[in-house]
């Protein structure tokens, strides 16, 4: 669970499935780019391929500048948005996506990372809200309700959060990281050999072990973090990824 990203995209495409083919739609997007700055659908595919191989901050000034040359486009503002947020941006992030949003036109994957920017900035109930109406408009979408259920486990609702990311993780659209954060919540309930069956899924034996490594990780490191927001209780033993 990962308080620093934001879960959600903007965009209809389907991305590349790995690393290697993300550098090279980075490479193929940024020739079109350069070749024309102002060209949003290059901006946009540039920078979500900029983010993939983690050059954020880049991914960040590509989209400022598409947003300077395309102040009105909706697509461009959601995707210089969610920028912001990879990058801990939160109330930069919540002022271009809320111009990238319109009652009028709502779009669930503009409300969706709304709600996750407000999750980082202490506002659950506001977020909820942008989540509930997410899913009033796409019923049971498996990003929207990864990042509710995250919204609880935050809260430290971990039974509500176990049963929002269950809901995820039965959608046939869930994203990986769906079973990684459920593997989280029912690790932090103690109840760790189910944790480490779920995040290890049906994948080959190096990466469930690599999985299984980063759930003891997160845990250790969510349990150090509750256990000093409470110093008081019993310092419990020694958080997957979000």
């Amino acid at each position: 669970m990962r308080t620093g990203d934001v879960t959600g995209s903007i965009g209809g495409k389907a991305p590349p499935n790995s690393e290697a083919e993300w550098r090279s739609s980075a490479n193929d997007w940024s020739t079109r780019y350069l070749n024309n700055r102002s060209d949003p659908d290059a901006a946009i595919n540039y920078a979500q391929a900029l983010r993939a191989t983690g050059q954020r901050a880049q991914a960040v000034a590509v989209l400022e500048q598409s947003a300077l040359s395309n102040p009105n486009n909706k697509a461009v503002l959601g995707a210089y948005g969610r920028a912001l947020a990879d990058v801990g941006q939160y109330d930069q992030a919540l002022d271009v996506l809320s111009r990238a949003h319109t009652p009028d036109a709502p779009d669930w994957r503009i409300l969706n990372v709304m709600g996750a920017v407000l999750d980082q900035l202490g506002k659950p109930i506001e977020a909820r809200r942008h989540y509930a109406s997410a899913l009033k408009i796409a019923p049971n979408e498996p990003s929207v309700l990864t990042n509710l259920g995250l919204s609880y486990a935050l809260a430290k609702d971990l039974p509500r959060a176990e049963n929002t990311l269950r809901r995820a993780v039965a959608q046939p659209k869930a994203d990986p990281k769906a079973r990684q954060n459920l593997g989280l919540v029912i690790g932090l309930q103690g109840r760790f050999k189910e944790a480490e069956d779920i995040v290890r899924g049906d994948l080959p034996p190096a990466e469930a072990a690599a999985n299984v490594d980063f759930l003891k990780q997160m845990l250790a490191q969510q349990r150090e973090r509750m256990s000093e927001e409470t110093p008081d209780a019993p310092r419990a033993k020694r958080r997957t990824r979000g």
